[in-house]
């Protein structure tokens, strides 16, 4: 794809928006293109009809188009992870591409979505990070999660956390996953869906009712969901 259309040319040629919508401002009009796993990329290759990449193929030809038009100092660095493919975005100012909240990283995993969608791949899941941001976050996350065990421990009573996105859940019920004293459990539905850190009752895991979460092992809807907000497979949600 010639690097001199702008971004809403590229998606809207991924069949993802629409020539004149706005996503993210023009990118440079030239400049180096951004490397893959530490080698240059082409990031003009034209998207490819449907079915003739593998997700991997299809991730990196998406992000590395995608940053070219960006910032074209940026880096990619893909990899299959535990049941996700991994996109590690890096550069002086990968961060910022990061938004306020992981807001725009969010936006980016939904179009990569859409473009896995458009390959025939709706049942990939993707994790996209841009300079350690999602790493720092979850971080954070698991220390919040670590004092909150001991305020519970100690008083006995349960804490209801505010309704969180699915992956941040996921980070509470994994840091305290085989705790001795309190337990997680996710309840609710849809963006009212929240988590609970409570005393634990019985050392031994329970099999939770269905739609919850229980003794820090993520549910279904916590795990499949952890990189959206709301899982998209085939459409963009």
């Amino acid at each position: 794809m010639d690097n001199t259309k702008n971004l809403d040319d590229y998606l809207a040629g991924l069949g993802i928006s629409e020539p004149g919508e706005a996503v993210l401002p023009a990118p440079p009009q030239s400049g180096p293109t951004a490397s893959t796993s530490g080698e240059a990329g082409e990031s003009g290759a034209e998207f490819q009809p449907p079915g003739t990449l593998s997700p991997q193929e299809t991730l990196e030809q998406f992000l590395t188009g995608l940053l070219s038009r960006v910032d074209p100092e940026l880096t990619l660095t893909l990899r299959q992870g535990e049941g996700a493919l991994e996109a590690e975005i890096q550069g002086a100012q990968a961060a910022r591409l990061a938004g306020r909240d992981g807001r725009v990283l969010a936006a980016i995993e939904v179009l990569a979505y859409a473009a896995l969608s458009r390959q025939g791949h709706n049942e990939v899941r993707v994790r996209i990070d841009a300079g350690g941001f999602r790493r720092r976050h979850a971080e954070n996350l698991s220390k919040v999660a670590e004092r909150l065990a001991v305020q519970v421990a100690k008083t006995g009573e349960a804490h209801e956390m505010q309704p969180m996105p699915p992956a941040d859940r996921r980070v509470f019920h994994l840091a305290l996953q085989g705790h001795p004293l309190v337990q997680t459990e996710s309840i609710g539905e849809g963006p009212s869906r929240r988590l609970i850190i409570m005393p634990r009752t019985d050392p031994v895991a329970t099999v939770p009712a269905p739609g919850t979460s229980v003794s820090g092992s993520p549910s279904s809807d916590d795990a499949v969901t952890e990189a959206q907000a709301s899982g998209p497979t085939s459409a963009v949600h």
